[in-house]
């Protein structure tokens, strides 16, 4: 895997850029001046962040694995020490199913319904491989989700879920509150 020199990852127009941000030579990115990179960032190969207005905000310490997709035109936060696992795709802006509208980008917006909200990962969310977050959700902080569940509601602090549609399994161990802590104060030194 390559990664982008620092002049060509700016050059791409991203709102910001923090220090040390490894972004692959083969992810994808949409509306870059409605995306925000903070610091110790990593995006891998076959991402795809398309950015709406409200924009796309990824804290520090985040990592963004292999072909996983941030869609949409709400705003989509992942918040300082999330991690997205290959494959997942977290969509801000969903089509109408109901059959009440016509659907896809390709027809004009008077014909469609489409649903935009914002999502939101809280401080230290994991989200497994293949899930699906739909828009309007908010993933408190410390919200563990097992590989392939789909998340169509608020997720609480510190819970495990995991499923289709998502259910609370059990709940999540603080110590990396303690871990977070240490990494910060060792930087500082």
């Amino acid at each position: 895997m390559g990664f982008l020199t620092r002049n060509v990852a700016e050059a791409l127009g991203f709102a910001e850029l923090g220090s040390n941000v490894l972004i692959s030579d083969r992810a994808s990115f949409y509306g870059t001046k409605h995306i925000k990179i903070a610091s110790n960032v990593r995006i891998d190969d076959f991402c795809v962040l398309s950015a709406g207005e409200r924009g796309i905000e990824i804290g520090s310490y985040v990592h963004i694995a292999v072909g996983a997709l941030l869609i949409g035109a709400g705003k989509i936060t992942l918040s300082d020490f999330s991690g997205i696992s290959s494959k997942v795709s977290i969509y801000s802006s969903s089509d109408d199913y109901t059959g009440e509208a016509l659907t896809n980008p390709t027809v004009p917006s008077k014909f469609t319904k489409v649903n935009h909200d914002d999502v939101f990962l809280g401080k230290h969310v994991i989200i497994g491989s293949g899930s699906v977050i739909l828009p309007g959700v908010k993933l408190e902080e410390g919200v563990a989700v097992g590989a392939l569940s789909l998340i169509h509601k608020d997720c609480h602090a510190f819970g495990i879920y995991a499923g289709n549609p998502a259910k609370r399994i059990k709940e999540r161990k603080k110590d990396l509150l303690h871990l977070e802590q240490q990494l910060l104060a060792d930087i500082t030194e």
